[in-house]
């Protein structure tokens, strides 16, 4: 009997910012973790990044990096978006499926790195082999819709009892979104188990946009002036100013 991946192999990334604007911020930390089974110890590869640009006290108040810190041990961003695009580059060629909690934020953060710093797009690496995305957040929002309050990451860990240990700091945050994730795969077993990653990966793109249209109806009849976007796991690139 074939595995169902949610028993199976997965990997997760995740990653701390100097903010929320993904055209603008810059990553600080990034965690890639691989657990080759539930309840095995995850192997977790980590990297902490001088941003060369200012930290906001804001963001030092979530993950707690500051810029004195980034500064003394954080390495140049070049290097380290190069590795971290190539450590996920491997979960693709070994076809295991990659947890990303809100995927269009981490993944089009390190998108815009690699144009920053690199002049390369993230989906070069997946030219070859193509990365199956899990996002904990789209799969609850779609499989318990009706179920009022927010859905952060801290907040699908009390649901599914997960335990969240040292949350904003990217590994820890990156083990608990896959606990949560294979949390939703068991807890909606019937509608997923016969799913493989590839078929789930392109589900969840039309699943996040219906979410994104009802919460922009949402915004225009509340009178909020905000745009969501449809767009997952990566938001496309911005169209340049005339």
């Amino acid at each position: 009997m074939t595995t169902c991946w949610y028993e199976g192999p997965l990997a997760a990334f995740d990653t701390e910012t100097t903010g929320v604007d993904v055209e603008t911020d810059r990553i600080v930390s990034a965690a890639v973790v691989v657990q080759d089974a539930p309840g095995t110890r995850p192997r977790v590869s980590r990297w902490v990044v001088n941003p060369g640009v200012p930290v906001p006290a804001e963001a030092t108040a979530v993950h707690g990096l500051t810029e004195e810190h980034l500064r003394l041990n954080g390495r140049w961003p070049a290097p380290v978006m190069y590795e971290i695009a190539q450590a996920l580059a491997e979960q693709a060629h070994a076809g295991r499926p990659v947890v990303v909690m809100n995927a269009p934020f981490d993944l089009t953060m390190l998108d815009r790195e690699l144009r920053r710093h690199r002049a390369s797009a993230l989906g070069r690496w997946f030219e070859s082999a193509p990365l199956s995305v899990l996002d904990p957040r789209v799969l609850d929002k779609h499989l318990d819709r009706y179920r009022k309050g927010r859905r952060t990451l801290t907040d699908l860990c009390a649901h599914y009892g997960v335990a969240l240990e040292g949350a904003h700091d990217a590994a820890a945050d990156a083990v608990a979104a896959l606990e949560v994730t294979r949390a939703v795969g068991r807890r909606f077993a019937s509608r997923l188990e016969r799913l493989a990653p590839g078929e789930l990966h392109t589900l969840q793109a039309v699943w996040h946009a219906a979410q994104a249209r009802g919460l922009q109806a949402w915004f225009a009849r509340s009178g909020v002036e905000e745009a969501v976007d449809p767009a997952w796991p990566l938001r496309p690139d911005l169209p340049a100013a005339a």
